[in-house]
């Protein structure tokens, strides 16, 4: 029980006031007056004040409270490496224990795992949260438990007690990383772009490590290479894109021996390769009317630089005119076909026959460009089957059909084959058809495959469309002439537009337009993996190798002809490592290396701030849990050793009783009594004066 003397004034405050200032004037007029007994009137004066002031005596019952001591567990991914999950363990026991042993004390223990969306170890949220939820007049320290990797230090609360911050981690630990400084999002095929790449050891570095590192990289699937760099400096890594489309750069670090973890030892770099222009060589062979057709088609793309060759007089036809009457100029056909092949994309003969402009070193000049990753394209008319065929020149060791000479002349609809609907190149075209279906065309050349993928087919199922790998090119024919149709929008048209798209896109090598392919995208922590076959058969399941080296194999569901998909939800972040038959695929969900694995060396120096403005104290594990001791409010609260936590005397008042301290009829007769006698003093020494 506690008492204490409380005002209850029985008049508003401002009228005491304003009493105790006349009730001063009065006492200064009687000193004026030379009144004998002005301090028995200024008691008189008090003590009527004091009765309207109403003094109390306040007893409270109070029920003591007892003091909160917060422990805030870090148990994020860094928390896991070497023995420091042992620590932790050893350490919050110790705690309790610690805790237990004082009087009046409890202990509070929050843990903490990884942040959502790799942000890390959120220790300050936790703190302030478990703060937020005790009352603040009991709380009397807390207790951090981790590596010192915080990531929310600007979130810290204002503790009203000291923090402290018990170290995980060993002097001799350190750890080696791999760091992309430096890498664009996109680069124009062609062109060199430099990435910087840095590798960095960090802690108590071994003398046995050297200053060297193997680095391994590679490029897609392409083999990997090995290289010996120099750690603590800025590398510049000059990459020419192989491909257009995504290109996945995969850089690793082997493990070196004593490092904490090689989950930083990786990382991978998606560039998109873009053309910076697309050149395209057309070779007309005569005026027809699906030549405007292709020439508008390939025009209308800002990105595409389109020569187009075309004969308009052949040599055969002597009409009179002197050639130097024409208003054309004589074509650059060597610099084309001899000095500058090598710098076109892609070539289309759009109805080409030889007519001895090209010669036939031209044509083997040709060849020698597919053999070497050049691409063809033949838009076949009725002269594919005539004695002056391009098939009859060296371009045929390169075309994967032969002509029969026979020309089909009917209206009839193109349509997919059983592999062209799981071909990239044709897959769905069927779904861009308008109503009532694709429109006819009425001319084909027949001709008889013996090599490469018949992806359409015209009457009587013959082929139409003949796509073929030669060496590192790719050739395709088109066995009709009439595909202009479709542009026209004959009898409804068809998808001409995206079908030659989706073709040249296949001849350019593009990723997305691979008959087998692998690929997987990334949303959050979900993996949609897509196995794109034109195989008979169903492929198997997908191995999934995570950052830890678990293995899981995950089947896939077919999703339409040739594709079939999976989803899988990721429980880390990191290198996913995916593999189906031959087909390897790497894809990073979150960054390479989660935050949690950016630096790993524990450290107490980003926290230091914090807990130096609450007199707190960083102490490490290594060298044994510390003491909890009780310190007064504003003293250190660490030392060697030991900690401290400030006892903050919290109550709660089950009962309050408040007395007057005189009772009202006490007051006023004394202050009656006051004023009688002052009376009676200054009425005697009054009478004194006249009688002398």
């Amino acid at each position: 029980m506690t008492q204490s003397l409380i005002l209850d004034p029985l008049v508003p405050m401002p009228v005491l006031l304003l009493a105790c200032a006349i009730a001063v004037l009065l006492l200064g007029l009687a000193l004026l007056r030379g009144l004998s007994g002005w301090w028995l009137r200024g008691l008189a004066l008090a003590v009527g004040l004091g009765a309207l002031a109403n003094p109390s005596l306040q007893e409270e019952d109070r029920a003591p409270q007892t003091d909160i001591v917060i422990a805030v567990v870090d148990r994020s991914a860094s928390q896991a490496l070497s023995d420091r999950a042992a620590q932790v363990d050893a350490a919050l026991a110790a705690v309790e224990a610690e805790v237990a042993a004082l009087d009046n004390t409890e202990l509070r223990v929050v843990t903490l795992g990884d942040g959502p969306e790799d942000a890390g170890t959120l220790a300050m949220t936790a703190l302030a949260e478990a703060l937020a939820e005790e009352p603040r007049a009991r709380v009397a320290g807390a207790i951090l438990i981790t590596d010192g990797r915080v990531h929310d230090l600007e979130l810290a609360p204002n503790l009203p007690a000291p923090l402290h911050v018990l170290l995980t981690g060993r002097s001799t630990d350190w750890d080696r990383r791999l760091i992309i400084k430096n890498a664009p999002a996109f680069a124009i095929l062609g062109e060199e772009v430099v990435l910087t790449l840095r590798i960095e050891d960090e802690g108590a570095v071994p003398a046995t490590i050297g200053p060297m590192a193997d680095l391994t990289i590679s490029v897609d699937s392409d083999p990997p290479q090995v290289y010996s760099v120099p750690v603590g400096q800025d590398l510049e890594l000059p990459v020419t894109l192989p491909h257009g489309g995504m290109n996945v750069l995969q850089f690793s670090l082997g493990p070196a021996e004593g490092e904490l973890t090689d989950r930083n030892n990786a990382a991978v770099v998606q560039i998109n390769g873009v053309r910076d222009r697309l050149r395209v060589l057309l070779v007309s062979g005569e005026p027809h009317a699906g030549e405007r057709v292709w020439r508008n088609l390939l025009k209308s793309d800002a990105s595409v630089d389109l020569v187009h060759f075309t004969i308009l007089r052949p040599p055969e036809k002597q009409d009179g005119i002197p050639v130097s009457e024409l208003s054309l100029i004589a074509f650059p056909t060597r610099e084309l076909f001899v000095e500058k092949i090598d710098e076109f994309d892609l070539i289309v003969f759009d109805r080409y026959r030889m007519r001895g402009i090209l010669p036939m070193s031209y044509m083997q000049n040709i060849v020698d460009y597919v053999k070497n990753g050049g691409t063809v394209l033949v838009a076949a008319g009725p002269e594919y089957g005539a004695v002056d065929s391009i098939w009859r020149s060296p371009l045929a060791e390169v075309l994967p059909a032969d002509p029969t000479a026979r020309v089909i002349e009917e209206g009839f609809r193109p349509a997919l084959t059983d592999l062209g609907r799981r071909h990239p190149v044709t897959e769905g075209l069927e779904a861009l058809a308008p109503e009532g279906g694709w429109g006819r065309w009425f001319r084909m050349v027949d001709i008889v495959p013996h090599a490469g993928q018949v992806v359409m087919e015209g009457p009587q199922n013959r082929p139409l469309l003949v796509l073929n790998r030669v060496g590192e090119g790719r050739v395709a024919i088109l066995a009709s002439d009439h595909a202009w149709l479709w542009g026209r929008g004959y009898e409804g048209g068809g998808p001409q537009l995206e079908l030659l798209r989706r073709l040249a896109h296949w001849m350019l090598k593009e990723p997305e337009l691979e008959e087998e392919t692998l690929d997987a995208t990334v949303s959050g922590q979900t993996l949609t993996i897509t196995r794109r076959t034109i195989a008979d058969t169903p492929p198997g399941d997908v191995t999934i190798t995570a950052p830890d080296g678990t293995v899981e194999a995950l089947p896939l569901t077919e999703q339409g002809p040739g594709r079939f998909e999976a989803q899988w939800t990721a429980s880390q972040l990191g290198l996913h490592r995916l593999a189906q038959g031959d087909l390897e695929r790497v894809v990073a969900i979150g960054p390479s290396a989660p935050r949690e694995f950016v630096q790993t060396i524990a450290d107490g120096g980003a926290l230091a701030p914090v807990v130096e403005a609450t007199r707190g104290g960083i102490l490490t594990l290594e060298q044994g849990a510390p003491d909890i001791r009780t310190v007064a409010e504003g003293r250190p609260a660490a030392g060697r050793g030991w900690i401290g936590i400030t006892p903050r005397g919290a109550y709660v008042t089950e009962d309050v009783r408040v007395a007057p301290l005189l009772p009202g009829w006490a007051l006023l007769v004394l202050a009656a009594g006051l004023s009688v006698l002052a009376w009676l003093v200054e009425g005697r020494k009054s009478a004194s004066r006249r009688l002398a």
